[in-house]
C-alpha cells in the first residue's frame, strides 16, 4: 500500500488543481459575460505622421541627461494629435545597462471635431535599458513604468478632475547591419506592448500594441534617425473601440559627449579644496 502521508498529498494536490481550475473558469465567465455585454466591436483606421528628436547627453562616465520632443499628426499632417516633452536623469550601471527617472508632459487633441480643448497629461517615470548582441544584430529591450495623470474634459471644458493610471511597457528592438560601412542605413525593426493599471481601466487594460519597420541612418557621429512604418493598435476606454493607426514615423537621435566641455578649461578656473 502507498504510504497514507503520499496519498494525502496527492489528495491536497487534487484539491488545490480543482479549486484553482473553478476560480479560472469563473475568472473566464465573468470577463466573458463582461465582453458580451459591450457593443460590437469597432476598428478606425486613420493615417498619420509622428516625428521626434530625442536626446541623450553624457555628463560623466555615468550620467546622462535625456530630453525629447514628439510630434503626431492625423490624416498624415493635416490634424494635431499629441505634443509631448520629456526629460530624465539616466544612469548607467554598466556600459550596456541602464536606469533613469523622469517627468513628461503631454498635449492631446480633442477627439470630436467639433472641440477644441486639447486635454493635459502629467506624468512621471521610470525605465530600464538593456543593450545586447546576437552574433551582428544589435539588441535593445527597455521596461518603463509611467504614473499618469490625465485631465478630464466635458463639454469643451476642463471639468478640474483628473484620471490616475499606472501604465507598464516593454519594448525589444534590433537593428541589422547589412554593410561592414557603417554610415550605410541598416534595416530596424522593434516592438513595444503597452498594459495599464488603475480605478478607471475597466474594460482596456490592454492599451495598445506599437510595431515598427525601417531603416536606421546615421548622419554624423552623434546624429543618427530612423525611418519608417508603424502600426499602433490601441483600444479606447470604452473597451469595444480600437484605433488602427498607419504612422509614417521619423524619429531623430542626438547624442553628444559633453564630458570635455565640462571640463575647466584653465587650471585658474578650477574651484580650489576648502582644505
Amino acid at each position: 500500500m502507498m504510504p497514507s502521508a503520499f496519498l494525502n498529498s496527492i489528495c491536497k494536490c487534487r484539491r488545490i488543481f480543482i479549486t484553482k481550475y473553478i476560480l479560472l473558469l469563473a475568472h473566464c465567465l465573468i470577463i466573458g459575460k463582461a465582453q458580451a455585454q459591450l457593443p460590437k466591436k469597432e476598428v478606425n483606421e486613420q493615417a498619420q505622421f509622428w516625428t521626434s528628436l530625442n536626446t541623450t547627453a553624457r555628463l560623466s562616465e555615468r550620467w546622462s541627461v535625456i530630453a525629447d520632443v514628439h510630434i503626431r499628426r492625423n490624416n498624415f499632417i493635416k490634424d494635431p494629435n499629441f505634443y509631448l516633452v520629456r526629460g530624465a536623469g539616466q544612469y548607467a550601471i554598466k556600459p550596456n545597462f541602464t536606469i533613469a527617472a523622469g517627468y513628461a508632459h503631454m498635449w492631446i487633441a480633442p477627439s470630436r471635431s467639433d472641440w477644441q480643448a486639447f486635454v493635459n497629461e502629467n506624468r512621471i517615470y521610470q525605465q530600464a535599458i538593456f543593450v545586447t548582441s546576437l552574433g551582428n544584430v544589435n539588441l535593445v529591450q527597455r521596461i518603463r513604468n509611467e504614473q499618469r495623470w490625465q485631465q478630464i474634459i466635458i463639454n469643451d471644458k476642463p471639468s478640474g478632475k483628473w484620471r490616475f493610471s499606472n501604465r507598464i511597457r516593454y519594448l525589444i528592438g534590433a537593428t541589422i547591419p547589412i554593410s561592414k560601412n557603417k554610415w550605410m542605413p541598416k534595416p530596424v525593426i522593434s516592438n513595444e506592448l503597452l498594459v495599464h493599471f488603475g480605478k478607471p481601466i475597466v474594460y482596456n487594460t490592454f492599451d495598445q500594441n506599437r510595431f515598427f519597420i525601417g531603416i536606421r541612418q546615421q548622419i554624423n557621429k552623434s546624429l543618427s534617425f530612423d525611418f519608417g512604418y508603424m502600426n499602433v493598435y490601441q483600444q479606447k476606454f470604452s473597451g469595444y473601440q480600437y484605433d488602427m493607426n498607419h504612422t509614417m514615423r521619423l524619429f531623430f537621435y542626438y547624442t553628444p559627449d559633453l564630458r570635455e566641455n565640462l571640463k575647466p578649461r584653465h587650471p585658474s578656473s578650477a574651484v580650489e579644496s576648502p582644505d
